[in-house]
């Protein structure tokens, strides 16, 4: 499974991730798309391994305030529903 995930992982791009954020109703800036875009990329195997690790309001400032409350709202619905495959 790991490695499915790191395949998908080494292909995703900014545009994947914008395209996911518009499906729900989420319009990142260009500077919110790039940060998330890096965090992401660089972040994802530690996210992965410790999912609980997490704390989204130490990134609060790289949002809009409409932004990351659409966003800390799409997380916990996400992680409310895969967190017992992880």
């Amino acid at each position: 499974m790991y490695n499915i995930i790191e395949r998908y992982m080494n292909k995703l791009s900014a545009q994947d991730i914008d395209n996911f954020a518009r499906k729900n109703n989420i319009f990142l800036s260009n500077d919110e798309l790039n940060f998330t875009f890096h965090f992401v990329k660089k972040n994802w195997q530690y996210l992965l391994n410790n999912p609980n690790s997490l704390n989204l309001a130490k990134y609060q400032n790289y949002y809009s305030p409409e932004n990351f409350v659409k966003i800390e709202k799409l997380f916990k619905e996400y992680f409310a529903r895969y967190k017992n495959y992880l």
